[in-house]
Parts: C-alpha cells; structure tokens; sequence
C-alpha cells in the first residue's frame, strides 16, 4: 500500500492510503469461488451458477466487502508506518473505481499535539500550611452539638437562631400565587431559606402577632415567573422555640460510637479524625495549585475529539453523581474543566514520561491502607484493591499524580500560605 499525508487546520490531518488492486481483485476471485459452492439462483442448481453470472452479480458487491475489510486491515498499519497518533476514531472517505482499478481511502482525523514542557523554575506556588488547633476542636465539637441540638418553646419575642412556627399569605399585585400561602411552616431565623428580608422581619415578632412584609424576588430566583417581582406578605407567628445544645457527656458522645461513654476518648477520636482531614485538604490543595501552575505554563492545543470525550465523561459523572437516571445535562456545560482536563492529561503524561516515573509501590499500599482504614473491615478493602489489577493501576495513576507534584515543587519557587482549619475546610 502506499500512504500520503496532508496537513489540515490545526492538528487535523489527510491521510490517503492507496490499495493494491492487484491483492484486491484476487481476493474478490477466491470470495467468488467460495460463493460459488453454496450459491443459489433461479434456473441454476445449488453450487453450478456459472463464474461469469456470479461475476455480474456480485462482483460490485465482493469489491465493497473486500474494500471494508482492508480498510480495518490498513488503517492502524499506516498509522503506525507514519508514526501517528490519531485523537480519535478517523472518517473515512473512499475512493472506490472497479473498472480504473483503482481502491484507495482517505482517513481525516485529528492527531494528538505534541508537547513541549516549558520551564517552571521561574514560577511560584504557594502552598497552604496549616496546624490544628485546640480552638479548632472546641469548634468542631460546638458543631456536633448544634447536629444534636432540640428544641424548647419560648414566650419572649423572636430572636435570631430561633425556630418559628408560621403561617403566610404572598400576593403579587393583589393577587394570591401559587406556593405563596402556607401554615405551620417551620423557619430557623438566621438559616437564609427564604428570600431577602423575610427573616430579618420577623426578628422581635411575638407569638400571634401578624407582619406584613413588603419584600421582592431576586432577580435569579429559581421560580422564574417570579424572578425580580415585588411580592407582599402577611406573615402570622405561630410558636418561638429557641435552641437547646446537648452537654458534652458520656450520653452525647454514646451517639458518635464511644460505647463506654468516655468523653476525652471521644475528643481524641474527633482530633484523629479532622487531623486526617486537614492532612488531605492541604494534599489537595497543594495539588490544585501544581495543577493550575502546569496548566497555565503549558498552553495545549487540544484536538476537538479529545474535548469531545472529556465533556462525555464529566457528562456521566456528573449524572451519576446526581443519582443516574435519564437525567439530560448539556456537555457545553462541562467544555471549559473539559479542556483543562484534557490538557492536564497530556501534560502529566508528558512529564511522566520524560521522567520515566513510576509508581511507587510503597505509596501505593499507603494510600489503599489510607482508603480502607475509614472501613469497618479495612483488610477487605485491600483485598478488594490488591485483587483486581485494573482497580489497583487507579490507585498508581493517583500515586503518579502525586509523585509529578513533588517533583514540580522541588523545580518552582514554594511560598508557604498560613491557613486554619476553617479556612481550608469552607472554601
């Protein structure tokens, strides 16, 4: 065969591959005697149609069977003959004249860039650093409290932090809406679920005590014939309860699997447990900023195909995520992670690549032991992992990840940024 390649725009390329007629013809006869032994037409016995009918009927048609399968038999031949690496699967445009003898096809397709890895030496990550304090664990601690927290009627006015019993009638222009009225509908004055306004003007509200509020829909609001409309409501107080937190003793701690009721284990577990969450935040955090510095000093121009793919993926993560279904999502949402993605993927390759990385098993057993110990049974996730080698090279490609955001740090400038806890934890 013989094989031209054009360049396209950008990284598409032309590739014609010209077939040996010679090869294809004795193809086609060897299919045309095959066909000869079992072939049955009207007026001829099974097996006796002369060569020369069978030519005329299905020589058209052995020609086009015989040209797919060599197109299936050629194209990764001339790939690799040319050292290309196609983005994705190629069109294939044919070029198909029996009686000139001639066969040939072009595939059109899009080849992966290259990548030249710029020099990071000048570049600067800050990476966060943070230590867990005893303030951080009092607050952790405030928090299961309020998890756990009842509550107990009150006669004085609404304060914030309430909950209030209430009932309301919403008009706009005059005129009732729909799900604008309602009775015995529980508000935690403060929690931000209602719009602007609403539970700012029930703050000194008195049981039975009725307000009007005078208020209007944001501009984004979710329902959208309501979207920026003024909207006036009568709002009648029903009951004010105020919050009632747990004490800290061997029946609240109980609640969080310390059989014995001991309190300071209780805290030690909490204390382990946000350590480990603060030593992954500051791991991911770290890797988020290797990971914007590598995209941002290496611009990638990225094939339409692997955008293409990427926005598929994020596209069914996403609606697994959402619990699957035939929930519909548009890919273009997913276009701008989707090149970012890609491009990150070429270029961690590229570096492991260049630095013949590999994953070290000694951080591979750590990170799958690491995974399991949150399990009741942490041997049967290592079993899990160890046992099935396609689930254990995830674990490596993350390992690998892990291993290139080293290595960059030992090459950019690092400056430390002080975090707390709270700070790494909300954004």
């Amino acid at each position: 065969m013989q094989v031209s390649v054009e360049a396209g725009e950008g990284l598409e390329r032309r590739m014609r591959v010209d077939l040996p007629f010679d090869e294809v013809g004795a193809e086609v006869e060897k299919r045309l005697q095959q066909l000869a032994r079992r072939a049955k037409l009207p007026g001829f016995r099974p097996g006796k149609v002369p060569m020369k009918v069978l030519r005329q009927r299905y020589n058209a048609e052995l020609h086009q069977e015989v040209f797919g399968d060599m197109v299936q038999k050629t194209l990764y031949k001339a790939f690799e003959q040319e050292s290309l690496m196609p983005a994705g699967m190629p069109h294939i445009e044919p070029d198909l004249d029996i009686d000139a003898g001639r066969m040939a096809y072009t595939a059109v397709f899009e080849v992966m860039p290259e990548i030249t890895l710029a020099s990071v030496s000048d570049r600067v990550v800050k990476r966060p650093v943070s230590e867990l304090t005893d303030t951080d664990l009092d607050d952790m601690i405030q928090r299961l409290r309020e998890q756990r927290k009842t509550w107990a009627a009150v006669e004085r006015p609404a304060q914030a932090g309430d909950q209030l019993s209430i009932g309301f009638v919403g008009t706009i222009e005059g005129e009732a809406f729909e799900g604008g009225t309602t009775t015995g509908f529980k508000l935690e004055l403060g929690s931000g679920r209602l719009i602007p306004g609403f539970e700012d003007g029930l703050i000194g509200a008195a049981v039975g005590e009725t307000r009007t509020l005078n208020l209007t829909f944001p501009e984004g609001y979710q329902a959208e014939h309501l979207a920026g409309k003024p909207v006036r409501f009568e709002v009648t107080v029903e009951s004010i309860a105020e919050p009632r937190l747990p004490e800290v003793d061997a029946e609240f701690v109980k609640n969080f699997g310390v059989e014995d009721g001991d309190v300071e284990r209780f805290k030690a577990d909490v204390r382990r447990n946000m350590e480990r969450e603060l030593k992954e935040r500051l791991t991911a955090r770290t890797k988020e900023r290797v990971m914007d510095m590598l995209y941002e000093a290496n611009p990638v121009d990225l094939p339409k195909a692997l955008i293409q793919s990427e926005m598929r993926t994020m596209v069914e993560q996403m609606r697994q995520a959402l619990g699957g279904g035939q929930m519909q999502l548009p890919p273009e949402m997913f276009e701008s992670g989707a090149k970012r993605r890609g491009a990150l993927g070429l270029i961690l390759g590229q570096i492991i690549r260049d630095n013949e990385i590999k994953a070290d098993p000694e951080r591979v057993r750590e990170t799958v032991e690491r995974m399991a110990a949150s399990y009741e049974q942490p041997q049967e996730v290592l079993d899990y992992y160890y046992g099935d080698e396609e689930r254990l090279s995830s674990v490596r490609a993350l390992v690998m990840e892990e291993q290139v955001v080293d290595l960059m740090l030992e090459q950019v400038q690092v400056e430390d940024e002080p975090l707390t806890f709270a700070q790494l934890t909300e954004q």
